[in-house]
């Protein structure tokens, strides 16, 4: 068995696991690691994104649900921009009071990207 690594001070390395997770960028509430959280790419990875942010699973599913890559690489590549797009203002407005683990299946865009 594998003893977990200590610092020459004793105390455990900190692990990413254990670090406090920020609360969601997009609808604010608390993120709890797991399957009801995801990694988003505010400007996709197609279009040239690199950086990623912890959001929920059901947020994240919103947004590419709602939004075509080249639009989120145009237009809505800010937090502040997706939340004062219309249909997303109603959607936090619903989620807001869903529990932090909530997730539900977010029906997919009808055209292709």
């Amino acid at each position: 068995m594998v003893g977990k690594r200590h610092l020459r001070t004793g105390e455990p390395f900190a692990s990413a696991a254990d670090a406090p997770v920020p609360p969601c960028p997009l609808c604010g509430r608390e993120i709890v690691r797991g399957p009801s959280a995801d990694e988003h790419h505010l400007v996709p990875r197609s279009q040239g994104g690199k950086a990623t942010e912890l959001v929920h699973r059901i947020c994240h599913r919103k947004i590419h649900a709602t939004f075509s890559e080249k639009e989120l690489a145009r237009h809505f590549h800010t937090w502040a921009a997706l939340r004062a797009h219309p249909e997303m203002a109603d959607f936090i407005a619903w989620v807001a009071k869903k529990p932090p683990e909530y997730w539900d299946r977010t029906a997919r865009p009808r055209r292709r990207r």
